[in-house]
């Protein structure tokens, strides 16, 4: 029985599980995008997303440097860590979390397994929507109906605004 284990064991020993997931990171952050099956991307996604975490952390530099390490441990390739601290982390600093994105994308045709492409959602460019960085913080909404208030008074005060101007122009002709 499992209960209360969370985590997927994805048919493998803990070594070889970790070294999947190890290459699956190091893969993801190298690429931004790759495609694997879904019960790996799920597995992947817990994987990665604390270590995504960690590279925001600017305290001091012991914090850093301590981070550094901890993120190395976890995927063992200095090539990926510096990437990931110098290219992803900037992007996604403005972020509060969600830093991946899972699409399936069907079976796969040798053996019907359930494919998916995980990407990291702010190196995405087909939908283009831009996120706020740490010098532009993002606009906290939490209502729906703000953007139609906030039309309907400028709207009012435009209204206003041109019949106070067609009044001062009927009062100057006469």
């Amino acid at each position: 029985m499992r209960h209360g284990n969370k985590n997927n064991n994805l048919s493998r020993t803990a070594s070889h599980r970790k070294a999947l997931l190890m290459n699956l990171g190091c893969q993801l952050i190298t690429y931004k995008r790759i495609t694997t099956t879904v019960a790996k991307a799920k597995a992947l996604r817990t994987y990665i997303e604390p270590l995504i975490t960690k590279t925001k952390a600017t305290e001091s530099k012991e914090a850093i440097m301590h981070n550094h390490r901890i993120v190395f441990s976890y995927l063992n390739d200095k090539a990926a860590v510096k990437e990931l601290f110098t290219v992803v982390a900037p992007k996604v600093v403005g972020r509060p979390g969600g830093y991946t994105r899972i699409i399936k994308l069907g079976a796969r045709v040798g053996d019907n397994a359930e494919m998916a492409m995980i990407e990291l959602v702010d190196f995405n460019d087909v939908y283009g929507k831009t996120v706020a960085t740490a010098e532009e913080p993002a606009k906290k909404t939490r209502r729906a109906g703000g953007a139609k208030k906030k039309a309907a008074t400028t709207d009012a005060v435009e209204a206003t605004e041109t019949a106070t101007e067609t009044s001062t122009d009927e009062k100057q002709d006469a």
